[in-house]
């Protein structure tokens, strides 16, 4: 079984409006759809925004249906002229970039898990390289591959975005793909990570934002819906 997760339920409308034999079940507020597509069984939820609402999500949703693989679907910003609006990242790892215990000794974007430390959460390469394959076959579409940094902040700021960039080697920004990481790491389920890129280092402004925010997350649905049918 395949766990799939949304920070809003705009990117999940169009996975659940493809999914047969629906049924839902909620759990701590959360709306947990469990279903088939293309014949194969999945579960599809919406977190909502941020990494405390993401882990927790993860962590019921990995408690509660055991998937075999999670992948976090959505829409993100750019923090890399290699990708503008509507082109397709997949991670290749993630980062917490707002997780700082400098003063302790750490890394920015070092986090505590059980036995020691980490920055970056690895992304299940398979999943990362047909999620990847899959998205090249989208027209008009530019695909990278490369690191994910996520933080409880929305960076509209193009200064922000490249500081990200240059500290992180992140090409996209959102805030859950790492917490999904975290848990996933730490309850040994393999993870991947799609965004599509709903707004630019342009500094869209917020109108610009809910317009392509829609159309970038037609594309995410079709990547997912080729994923679940190869």
């Amino acid at each position: 079984m395949t766990g799939i997760i949304c920070a809003m339920q705009l990117e999940a409308d169009g996975i659940l409006a493809l999914c047969e034999n629906t049924k839902t079940e909620t759990i701590y507020g959360m709306n947990f759809t469990t279903g088939t597509l293309h014949g194969k069984e999945l579960t599809v939820v919406v977190c909502g925004e941020g990494k405390v609402n993401a882990a927790m999500c993860t962590t019921t949703l990995i408690d509660r249906y055991h998937p075999a693989l999670v992948i976090n679907s959505g829409v993100g910003g750019a923090l890399s002229p290699l990708v503008s609006i509507g082109d397709l990242v997949v991670g290749s790892k993630a980062v917490e970039h707002d997780m700082n215990m400098t003063p302790l000794g750490y890394q920015q974007g070092e986090v505590c898990i059980p036995g020691g430390k980490l920055m970056y959460f690895e992304c299940d390469k398979a999943a990362a390289t047909k999620l990847a394959a899959i998205g090249k076959t989208i027209p008009d579409t530019r695909v990278a591959q490369g690191i994910i940094a996520s933080g409880d902040v929305f960076i509209s700021d193009r200064k922000k975005r490249l500081l990200l960039n240059t500290r992180f080697g992140a090409v996209a920004c959102e805030m859950e793909g790492a917490a999904i990481g975290h848990v996933c790491h730490c309850c040994g389920v393999p993870f991947a990570i799609l965004r599509a890129i709903s707004d630019d280092l342009d500094e869209n402004k917020g109108m610009d934002f809910n317009k392509f925010c829609r159309l970038a997350a037609e594309k995410t649905v079709r990547v997912i819906d080729g994923f679940m049918e190869n």
